[in-house]
């Protein structure tokens, strides 16, 4: 389904500026809008990021989403295997789901880069992310790495679903990035920290 006349009439969305609708908004419209399939996949992209939200968001009928997923676990794990090798953690209890990224981690941990320049794909980007010490400019700099990954999916849509849900992911990181202090990203870092030092593993 396309939905021309619902993204024609949004807002245009700016990185890193605040964005011109709420979400409260935007919920709405979405909700008035979407058919129930997409409303279905939108819920999911709405939902608190458990093991379980990650699980059903990677076997989603929809390839956009599985792949939303699939990159936001790949680039969680990164960071992950990054902090745990700096901080002296064991690398493999703190990977999460499977695929190559992930083997790739939990295999190679003896190399500097875990062997990913072995795979497909531009992760040079993601591995640098630990290194940048100032903990809400690495949150910014994972938001921005995201924004480049859904432009560059949605290149050639126009009406799409999947316009659709890049439009609302947008969305979703401008005004997070508009409320969060520096005290609650420092908190979200001690707490993945603290999380790795109980031997739990995190969510993606």
């Amino acid at each position: 389904m396309t939905y021309e006349y619902l993204l024609a009439g949004l807002p245009e969305l700016k990185a890193g500026s605040d964005a011109p609708i709420s979400l409260e908004q935007l919920n709405e419209l979405l909700d008035e809008q979407l058919c129930a399939s997409d409303k279905k996949l939108l819920d999911l992209l709405r939902a608190p990021i458990y093991e379980t939200t990650l699980a059903e968001g990677l076997k989603a009928k929809s390839s956009f989403i599985r792949a939303w997923f699939g990159f936001n676990q790949d680039m969680n794990n990164v960071l992950v295997a990054q902090i745990c090798r700096k901080h002296g953690f064991d690398v493999k209890q703190q990977i999460v789901g499977e695929g190559e990224v992930a083997e790739q981690l939990r295999t190679h941990t003896g190399q500097k880069d875990f062997g990913l320049n072995e795979l497909p794909g531009d992760y040079q980007a993601i591995l640098a992310l630990a290194q940048i010490e100032d903990l809400m400019a690495r949150e910014k700099a994972m938001d921005a790495i995201r924004f480049e990954w859904l432009q560059e999916r949605t290149e050639f849509d126009f009406f799409s679903s999947e316009m659709v849900f890049t439009y609302y992911l947008e969305a979703v990181m401008l005004h997070r990035w508009s409320i969060l202090t520096v005290e609650e990203g420092e908190k979200i870092f001690r707490k993945l920290v603290a999380d790795m030092k109980q031997g739990i593993k995190l969510d993606a």
